[in-house]
């Protein structure tokens, strides 16, 4: 991990020093070459401040726009390097200051083309279907399927027709449940009632359950008063069911199906570093600590990693989400970056170890950045499957 960061920012610094070599063909003034690196340096700054008091949200934004003037400098930069070898092999000593202008023109626009990008791919979903094999799955769930949504953050929407599309293609999938798994709000339960009647349509055969994430308890803005903080989370939890989800609070029922049932897990956020630890797997799974399949619903995948990988009783598939993907990347052909892989072990998808399952879901809606870029919003449709190697 150590060597993909420390290998990530020696590239940056040579893309950016080689663009400022650009900008210093064109311009000859010190206050340019000074504004070039305080830009840069600024904003690193500032992000390192931001992450350290827990702005999510500004940092969010902050590594964006770091990230937008590096990918454009990096696309960029090879065809200025193609030019500059050009050059070697036609003898010409310098380079054409109107190119070289014109390549620098032609970043910004590049980055102008990113940010409407961003911003028109707010409601831009995509569906991942994941099937997950199982051996003590009971024969009764094979062919189970689970919709999975997480970090909804109603505050940040403003396009009813973009979320309409989304609550269709989630009720489009007929899955056997929904599982929401926190964030439902980005700090005020309030910001969820022009959504309520919406997100009410969802329907699922076996019923719809939640969690909290971080930002539903409030945390992140000054109230007037500690009572106001609490009747918030009083009524959050009120819109959870008014929209039709069994919110758990570190507690668990039992999904019936035929004459067999799983167990379903959902603990409060518990996050590491400075996010609060309001979760408590011992206390959640009590009551379904005899069932042969388990499925737990956490928050934030760092729990994953900390405590439920190696927890037990066995639980066999965890569903997270809080990342978001960082909103920012891309994804092709298996292979998948974003700059939240730098934070979080496991940002995205589906990963496993010794027969333990974690999904961590993209998000649905947004934060900080006003979009996404690569990392598109996320509906998961997860197929739980016996494993014929039991049969």
């Amino acid at each position: 991990m150590k060597l993909r960061v420390l290998a990530f920012v020696f590239l940056w610094l040579v893309v950016d020093y080689f663009f400022f070599t650009a900008v210093r063909t064109v311009s000859d003034s010190y206050l340019v070459y000074m504004a070039y690196w305080l830009f840069d340096i600024g904003l690193i700054v500032l992000a390192v401040i931001g992450f350290m008091q827990k702005k999510i949200a500004l940092v969010t934004r902050l590594i964006t726009i770091l990230l937008l003037t590096f990918i454009s400098k990096f696309f960029t930069g090879i065809l200025l390097l193609g030019v500059d070898l050009f050059r070697q092999f036609s003898g010409s000593d310098s380079r054409n200051i109107a190119l070289t202008g014109s390549l620098i023109f032609l970043s910004f626009v590049f980055i102008v083309l990113l940010i409407l990008v961003l911003y028109q791919s707010r409601h831009h979903y995509k569906i991942h279907r994941t099937t997950i094999f199982f051996n003590d799955l009971p024969e009764a769930f094979d062919g189970f399927t689970i919709t999975q949504l997480s970090d909804i953050h109603a505050g940040s929407f403003t396009n009813a027709k973009g979320v309409q599309k989304g609550v269709d293609l989630i009720n489009a999938q007929k899955s056997d449940i929904i599982i929401f798994t926190g964030d439902l709000v980005n700090n005020k339960a309030a910001e969820m009632d022009p959504w309520i009647d919406l997100f009410a349509k969802m329907k699922a055969s076996y019923g719809m359950f939640s969690v909290l994430g971080n930002h539903d308890y409030g945390d992140y803005i000054a109230w007037e008063s500690s009572a106001a903080k609490a009747q918030n989370l009083v009524r959050l939890k009120e819109i959870h069911k008014e929209i039709g989800f069994k919110l758990l609070l570190n507690e668990s029922v039992s999904i019936q199906k035929n004459d067999a049932s799983i167990g379903l897990i959902g603990v409060e956020n518990w996050g590491k570093g400075n996010f609060h630890r309001y979760g408590d797997l011992n206390k959640a799974i009590v009551g379904v600590v005899n069932e042969p399949f388990k499925i737990l619903m956490s928050h934030d995948p760092s729990h994953w990693d900390a405590v439920v990988a190696e927890y037990k009783p066995l639980v066999h598939l965890t569903l997270s989400g809080h990342t978001h993907g960082m909103q920012f990347g891309f994804e092709f052909m298996g292979i998948k970056w974003s700059p939240s892989k730098y934070i979080y072990q496991r940002w995205a998808g589906l990963y496993e170890s010794f027969g333990r399952y974690l999904y961590v879901n993209r998000g649905f809606g947004f934060l900080g950045l006003k979009g996404r870029l690569g990392v598109w919003a996320e509906i998961s449709v997860i197929t739980l499957k016996k494993s014929t190697a039991s049969i």
